[in-house]
């Protein structure tokens, strides 16, 4: 199995990069190989700065150029066809690594993920997935979470499929219950968009649909999969990571708090493509960064995407 990473990608790259990949390293499995995506020169340094005695499950693919935080997805992937972000699409395309990891920008990997490997036929809009901690342990996966800011009917009941799909092969859950996030749990409730997609959602034969809970409802345990727009999806998600920080800034600890950190699960993945791809936070640290690179195995090893595929098609 390899795993490429994209190096140069986020706030602290490479240094936090790099560090995160040699943590992961010493405990992988041997037939896993981790692929660093950048600048040799500045890769090769940082590896003998840590003394990386996992060498041989580490391999570095020169790209010279770098797509910055703030530059247009669309206009940098096509100016900067050699940066870290393309050459990782490419190996993805070309089947030389099995998953495409990186902390940096958000809208270059999703757009180079559109342009190079593709939606999976029958998919309206691939969407990012997070992973939320429910009180009774595990996660309930939540989608989307910022792909798409708008979004139809349709969109949402597909995303319930989607979701349900990659909750059975990821977490194991035989049939996962599948939840609109709405303003109540009566089935007339929320906007005409909310109120089409739970028909939809209650219609589909495809999944365990529960009804509609509430923001209240969100840590638990009442649904496996979480079905919202980008807009609602990236707000709640952002609010749920924030009690972590704040617990600690108050000097307050706890188990569950502990798992709303970003860090504990390292990335969110992009669904509905023909492929693995996770999307990292831009601050990541480099425990995020292994956590990311675990993640990545384990769905390697699910195959959801090719799942989801085989029942979309």
């Amino acid at each position: 199995m390899r795993i490429a990473v994209d190096a140069m990608g986020g706030d602290f790259a490479p240094e936090a990069i790099v560090e995160g990949v040699v943590m992961a390293t010493a405990e992988l499995p041997e037939d896993v190989t981790v692929v660093l995506i950048g600048r040799q020169s500045v890769i090769g340094e940082l590896l003998k700065k840590h003394n990386s005695e996992s060498a041989a499950t580490i391999e570095v693919v020169h790209a010279e150029d770098v797509i910055d935080m703030g530059e247009h997805p669309t206009k940098a992937l096509s100016q900067k066809p050699n940066s870290s972000i393309g050459v990782g699409f490419k190996l993805l395309k070309d089947k030389q690594v099995d998953a495409f990891c990186s902390a940096g920008n958000t809208g270059a990997m999703h757009v180079g993920a559109l342009f190079s490997i593709k939606a999976i036929e029958g998919v309206l809009r691939p969407c990012i997935a997070g992973f939320v901690p429910q009180i009774n342990g595990g996660h309930a996966i939540m989608l989307d979470i910022g792909a798409n800011a708008d979004c139809k009917p349709e969109m949402l009941a597909q995303f319930g499929e989607i979701g349900s799909i990659y909750a059975q092969y990821m977490f194991g859950v035989a049939s996962p219950r599948v939840a609109l996030m709405n303003i109540g749990s009566e089935e007339q409730k929320g906007s005409l968009v909310a109120q089409a997609a739970h028909q939809l959602l209650k219609d589909s034969r495809r999944i365990n649909f529960i009804g509609n809970i509430e923001g209240g409802d969100f840590f638990a345990s009442k649904a496996d999969v979480i079905v919202t727009d980008g807009f609602t999806g990236n707000t709640m998600f952002k609010l749920g990571e924030s009690f972590y920080p704040l617990a600690k800034q108050r000097g307050i600890e706890d188990e569950f708090i502990a798992k709303t950190n970003y860090e504990s699960v390292g990335g969110s993945p992009i669904l509905g493509v023909n492929g693995n791809v996770i999307i990292a936070h831009g601050i990541s640290s480099p425990l995020a960064i292994k956590n990311m690179i675990n993640l990545a195995i384990q769905q390697v090893k699910a195959d959801a995407y090719t799942k989801i595929a085989q029942v979309l098609a």
